[in-house]
């Protein structure tokens, strides 16, 4: 039995973050309701990374909401918002990602919800968290990491700041709201009592990077280094990096540089053996590593490096990596159908339990397409007669 099985989960949120947290809770087990407006639903049915829709909504959406079923309500309608309510007051868990403020205007701040619902983990995502000069902008992934500092680890020494080729920041705080959702979920079987989980875009991604801006709020305000070719960490020594080859790339992490020198036929490695070698003279070893590796394939390097236990690897892009061995001993992917009967392949959650992997063939839902179905199974009808009946017909 999958591990969340029989909890309810109720997800107000939109776009990415929130989404990517409810649909790991529906990977391991969860019942997952996602709250959309009437008509257009939530807004990432149209935000498209790539020309590719699937049953009339982004590709995208569908990737991050499978395994869902969808409540159309209006929020702003007395007789919605006390629909919702009645779902609430029977739910585990309550995901929201509205601008700080809103949520409590619409009635269904943490305060509301947990006097209806003593139970409730109420889990909440917002940009820059509910305090400061910049709770009320954007919470976007591209404007986070351009505020947090990322853009400037990444790339060589002279090149501009680069951005990360993922949404990475809001993945990595719907991960974290998972995770505090799941620990508060784990309290309240013992104390019987509900929580409130907060987690920002931005302390998701300055958390990410604890490991180097912990150097730098103990190195005297000392901005990180980049190497000035092959950069892969602003901080660590030669040999770490990336390095063209003949006909490829190669990524070389920690190695003493003499064992490396001698492998490699680079005799001048052999006087750098000092731990402090491959950081003060970090540009001058990167660059005559660079310079004999260009001169033979990737293959012949690894031939030479693998068997001696060097830390490297090719560097692969998706065609290499799909068409590997390696990839499809993973079964990481799988394929979803939708009720057209078209199908297309996503990955699967990278999770495991008692060895089985975790996957789910259900499509995302069409706006509201179980509004019937959720009311009937929580019964969610008002007691007034009247009432019902308009809600049957409805």
């Amino acid at each position: 039995m999958l591990p969340l099985k029989g909890l309810l989960v109720v997800d107000l949120s939109q776009f990415l973050a929130g989404p990517s947290a409810s649909l790991r809770l529906a990977d391991l087990g969860a019942t997952v309701i996602k709250v959309e407006r009437p008509g257009s639903g939530d807004l990432g049915r149209h935000i498209y990374i790539a020309d590719l829709k699937f049953e009339d909504d982004s590709l995208l959406f569908h990737t991050v909401n499978r395994n869902k079923k969808s409540l159309a309500v209006d929020l702003k309608n007395p007789d919605d918002l006390a629909l919702l309510l009645r779902l609430l007051a029977k739910a585990d868990v309550m995901i929201q990602n509205f601008r700080p403020g809103v949520i409590d205007r619409l009635g269904l701040g943490y305060d509301a919800v947990s006097q209806l619902n003593r139970r409730i983990v109420y889990a909440s995502i917002s940009g820059y968290g509910a305090e400061g000069p910049w709770r009320e902008l954007p919470g976007q992934d591209l404007l986070a990491q351009a505020r947090s500092g990322l853009m400037w680890l990444t790339g060589n020494r002279n090149d501009p700041p680069q951005p990360c080729g993922l949404s990475i920041v809001d993945l990595v705080a719907g991960a974290h709201l998972v995770q505090g959702v799941l620990a508060c979920l784990i309290r309240r079987g013992v104390t019987g009592d509900g929580a409130k989980v907060e987690v920002s875009l931005l302390e998701s991604i300055l958390d990410l990077q604890f490991e180097l801006l912990s150097i730098y709020l103990n190195d005297k305000g000392e901005l990180p280094n980049r190497a000035e070719h092959g950069n892969a960490n602003a901080y660590l020594a030669a040999p770490y990096g990336v390095y063209a080859t003949q006909d490829g790339f190669m990524a070389l992490a920690m190695t003493p540089l003499p064992t490396l020198g001698g492998l490699l036929g680079i005799s001048a490695l052999a006087d750098y053996t000092s731990p402090n070698d491959g950081f003060v003279h970090r540009d001058r070893i990167m660059k005559l590593i660079a310079d004999t590796l260009a001169t033979e394939s990737t293959e012949h390097w690894l031939s030479i490096l693998e068997p001696a236990n060097i830390w490297c690897a090719e560097v692969l892009n998706w065609r290499q990596l799909t068409q590997h061995s390696a990839f499809e001993a993973l079964h990481m992917t799988q394929q979803v159908k939708g009720d057209s009967g078209v199908s297309y392949v996503t990955t699967r959650c990278p999770i495991r339990i008692d060895g089985q992997l975790l996957s789910g063939s259900c499509c995302a839902p069409r706006v509201g397409q179980h509004n019937h179905i959720i009311k009937q199974q929580f019964d969610l009808h008002p007691q007034d007669t009247s009432t019902r009946e308009q809600d049957h017909q409805s």
